[in-house]
């Protein structure tokens, strides 16, 4: 079966549940983005949550993406850059047990955290210590650890990192590899958009993007974005929360309808999107029953809280993608 590697932040999730936006308003931070904090705002938030209902999980974007992608039975591997602490440990046995087959480098300061605070709309804002994951860079990187690999996937928060992602993405292209990317956070496009806007011309064949990071990185409506992105890649998507998503392949476009569902945490939701996607491409499957892969996988994750499955439910995704034409 062919293979996808993940390149992500290598960070334990602190899934906090906040009873209304009054937290996120008095910290300052816009509903729904992603905000990089050092360790003192990092512990300062998770004082102000104490309280609060947590759930721990390992995470990062990529790293849900191709934990998605394993629980379906896909091959995968992962790449990232941990402490030598507690946090490090589970995240390295999370992966380990799930049969994913990870290269970690570490650090000597902490494994990243990035805190979930979710609201009663089911929306989520992170508050992100990036820690060792941030220390990640070009120079960690070696050829060897791409060979074997059909797609390469990459979160879009590492584009802040420029030399790891031009280093990343040219050893995955020598390595024969596609390279996938989700955008991960409007104000992550706006912040590096020229340097995204280079990469995706030269190097990447998939991009996934939700509606406001699409319109951050193409100014245009979801539409409009696709037809725009379509143009650089072999693949475009974009993601329009409950509308569902919209897929370009060359002149084909298809309508991806979302999986109704009763929604609780929207934390995953894109990551596993991208899971139920990627392991078509990996089977070859069109890019409609890809996407309805996608839709299931988002919106079984939604109706809980975090960005994993258990048994059970993989299980019942499975059973629901093998109905699929």
């Amino acid at each position: 079966m062919k293979r996808i590697l993940g390149m992500g932040n290598a960070l334990v999730d602190m899934l906090v549940q906040i009873p209304n936006d009054d937290l996120l308003n008095e910290i300052n931070f816009p509903k729904g983005s992603m905000q990089l904090v050092d360790v003192a705002q990092s512990d300062a938030v998770m004082l102000k949550t104490q309280n609060m209902p947590v759930q721990q999980l390992s995470g990062g974007s990529a790293g849900n993406t191709v934990h998605g992608i394993a629980a379906l039975g896909g091959q995968t591997g992962f790449i990232g850059k941990v402490g030598p602490d507690e946090l490090g440990k589970f995240f390295h046995n999370d992966l380990k047990n799930a049969g994913i087959s990870a290269t970690f480098i570490e650090s000597k300061n902490p494994t990243g955290k990035a805190i979930a605070m979710i609201t009663p709309d089911s929306e989520r804002t992170f508050a992100t210590h990036l820690g060792a994951a941030v220390e990640l860079s070009a120079e960690d990187l070696k050829p060897d650890m791409f060979a074997g690999y059909e797609i390469f996937h990459i979160e879009g928060y590492l584009v802040q990192n420029h030399d790891l992602l031009r280093q990343a993405m040219q050893l995955a292209k020598n390595a024969g590899a596609k390279i996938s990317i989700d955008m991960a956070s409007f104000n992550v496009v706006e912040e590096n958009f020229d340097f995204l806007w280079e990469m995706v011309k030269k190097y990447v064949d998939i991009v996934f993007a939700n509606e406001e990071e699409a319109k951050a990185f193409t100014g245009k409506e979801p539409l409009d974005a696709l037809k725009q992105i379509a143009e650089e890649v072999d693949y475009a998507i974009v993601k329009i929360g409950e509308k569902g998503a919209l897929i370009q392949s060359g002149a084909e476009i298809v309508e991806i309808e979302a999986v109704g569902t009763n929604v609780i945490d929207t934390t995953g939701a894109g990551d596993l999107f991208a899971s139920g996607f990627l392991f078509g491409l990996l089977n070859d499957w069109s890019i409609e029953k890809s996407g309805k892969a996608g839709a299931i996988m988002a919106g079984k994750i939604i109706s809980k809280i975090g960005g994993r499955l258990s048994l059970e439910e993989i299980v019942d995704v499975k059973n629901q993608i093998n109905t699929l034409i």
